[in-house]
């Protein structure tokens, strides 16, 4: 209670003393003016009369105006815009007094604005040397120590960010409105741990110039030797959108080298939802794949507008991404489906804080295979759309627990193909993978029969259906990133299962738009595929991950294929053989669907299989009911034969 009660008293002193230095200054000009300009021609009477209304006309319209009220070191140009105004108004004011209301002798009107405009000028004058000491009182000196005396001995504050206050030196790549957001950013905050020493930029224009007293040097010519040497640089923040990603893996390997710790500052993706800038450590992902995409646009966001959509999977890594993005679509109500509570609740929990009562939200607790649970859920909400991202997807695992995966992946798809026609849904959506091109493990197989269901549904006429092919999913549960940085982070060795395999990358939110998107465009029946760029050599990516993360005398150990691995993912998107849509990024690889009774022989053979709870018979009636399921020894020694 002292503590707030003495920051009261402290705020209320510095408010009066700002009163006070203004009647000193405008007592001060009035003296100098009423003498020397109107003093030969004015009584004593009429000089103090013409004092007490210019010091009533300023210090009353600048109370009316709340300029007392205003804390001058964040003042910005609206603050001093807001100060001229509030004395133009004073001049008025006074002009009317001093010459047609109070009986005086007059004074010239120039006479009367030379004055007040001084009065404003010094006034001005004051608060930008009191928001400058501020900014720049604890830079090291002798220029910066006047101004931290001055700041104290005349602004009666304790300033926080004095010179025995050890400040982090940085400096700021990118002289832009980005960079000077982040100086802004810094300088404002009292507890803000760093400094800013200088800029970095391009700009031929900007490089030798100052920006807040900052020097900006040439990123050309950059020497980190330099930045620590002749400014005591401890970090360099990257603060430029869209830096080339050549460039920036160069950069930070050089900076990284020279003991200097990079940052980035920008706007977060869409898995952080969007919004202001935010200063984070550098991802390694960031440095090593291509820039992600922004692939949905307002028509798709007004797809979804005012529906309800049901998530199956919701609380996983693609399917919490698609909850974050849907929600900020404004549905008329979202339906988050999973059988592991856990996760379900962390997403439920993070949209809540986002949004509180103006996303209408559900979780629903219930596994895909219960069909009777899937279908309370469907008669209880009536979704416009469903989205299957529900699914076992390890392949591994999956190869050594066949039946769970049949019984999850493509029993599951099932009983939500038939509950979307049951209730009148208008649209299905599946999550697929391109491991159900030409599979040659379960996993695969299984959601490659989840695509032939679509496609066998889709003929009906009664759901429109489409289905959505994509890569490896960078920081998903299970992906190779994380486990390699645990390993580096623990001395190695790193370990990857063939030094040949190869494998194409995408990011968690390139993947939940690609659905999103693909979803809005369908018309029927699509299996919509993503250019995702070049493949990239897992035993390059491990390499380039020990170099990044600055390790030293780590070795890349090979484990041998896993059950049901190819050393090389299919090339998803081959042109010249699928069909071009409005993005440059979504291919449509149109295909003969089954028909419905094919469809159901291939379903009797599955069940049969099950039933005799037998993991190698199952596998070998997905071999017989998906065609382009073949054995990955056979697949990766025709590949390497080629």
């Amino acid at each position: 209670m002292n503590t707030e009660n003495n920051k009261t008293e402290r705020k209320s002193s510095t408010r009066w003393a700002l009163v006070f230095y203004d009647a000193i200054i405008t007592i001060a000009v009035e003296i100098v003016f009423l003498l020397f300009y109107g003093g030969t021609k004015l009584d004593t009477m009429s000089l103090i009369t013409h004092g007490i209304i210019v010091l009533a006309s300023i210090i009353g319209c600048r109370s009316a105006f709340g300029i007392y009220h205003t804390i001058w070191r964040y003042g910005g140009i609206q603050n001093y815009m807001k100060l001229m105004v509030s004395d133009a108004l004073a001049f008025l004011v006074y002009l009317l007094f001093g010459r047609f209301i109070v009986p005086i002798k007059r004074i010239a009107v120039v006479t009367m604005l030379a004055m007040v405009s001084m009065i404003l000028l010094f006034s001005l004058i004051i608060r930008m040397t009191y928001r400058y000491a501020f900014k720049c009182g604890n830079k090291d000196t002798a220029f910066g120590r006047f101004l931290l005396w001055l700041l104290k001995t005349f602004g009666r504050i304790n300033i926080a960010r004095s010179q025995d206050v050890r400040r982090i030196k940085v400096a700021i790549l990118g002289a832009g409105n980005l960079g000077n957001t982040l100086y802004s950013e810094i300088n404002m905050d009292d507890r803000s741990p760093y400094e800013v020493r200088c800029f970095i930029d391009s700009d031929k224009e900007k490089v030798g110039r100052y920006i807040n007293g900052c020097r900006v040097l040439d990123e050309s010519t950059l020497s980190p030797e330099h930045l620590i040497q002749d400014y005591n640089v401890q970090e360099v923040f990257f603060a430029v959108h869209d830096y080339p990603q050549d460039k920036m893996r160069a950069l930070y390997e050089k900076l990284n080298k020279a003991g200097i710790k990079v940052k980035n500052y920008d706007i977060p993706h869409m898995t952080s939802g969007g919004g202001k800038p935010q200063l984070k450590e550098f991802e390694i992902e960031d440095l090593l794949f291509r820039r992600q995409e922004t692939i949905t646009n307002e028509k798709t966001s007004l797809y979804y507008k005012g529906k309800t959509v049901l998530l199956t999977g919701g609380g996983g890594s693609i399917g919490s991404e698609l909850c974050r993005q849907i929600a900020r679509m404004n549905p008329k109500k979202l339906i988050i489906l999973d059988i592991y509570e856990n996760s379900a609740y962390d997403i439920q929990q993070e949209l809540k804080m986002k949004y509180g009562n103006k996303l209408d939200l559900s979780v629903e607790i219930v596994s895909i295979a219960n069909k009777k649970g899937l279908a309370r859920v469907f008669e209880t909400y009536k979704p416009d759309i469903v989205i299957n991202a529900a699914a076992h997807k390890h392949v591994p695992l999956m190869e050594h627990n066949c039946i769970e995966a049949v019984e999850n992946n493509i029993f599951g798809c099932l009983n939500i193909m038939e509950l979307c026609e049951e209730y009148g849904v208008s649209r299905f959506m599946m999550v697929s993978t391109d491991k159900a091109v030409n599979p040659t493990n379960v996993m695969g197989a299984t959601k490659r029969m989840c695509e032939m269901i679509m496609l066998a549904y889709s003929t009906r006429g009664k759901v429109k259906c489409s289905a959505t092919r994509f890569g490896n999913v960078l920081g998903s549960a299970g992906s190779v990133i994380p486990l390699f940085k645990r390993q580096i982070a623990a001395g190695g060795p790193v370990t990857i299962t063939d030094k040949r395999i190869i494998r194409y990358f995408m990011t968690i939110s390139e993947a939940s738009q690609l659905v999103l998107e693909s979803g809005a465009m369908a018309e029927n029946g699509e299996v919509f595929v993503l250019d995702m760029g070049n493949p990239v050599k897992i035993l390059d990516l491990a390499n380039n991950m020990i170099s990044l993360m600055g390790a030293r005398n780590i070795e890349i150990v090979e484990t041998g294929l896993r059950p049901g691995e190819k050393l090389y993912e299919e090339l998803l998107v081959k042109k010249e053989e699928l069909e071009k849509t409005d993005n440059d990024l979504i291919f449509v690889d149109k295909e003969v669907p089954l028909t419905m009774e094919e469809l159901q022989s291939k379903i009797d053979i599955l069940k049969n299989a099950v039933d005799t709870l037998d993991d190698d018979g199952v596998r070998e009636a997905l071999r017989q009911v998906v065609p382009t399921f073949r054995r990955p020894e056979d697949v990766n020694r025709e590949r390497l034969e080629k």
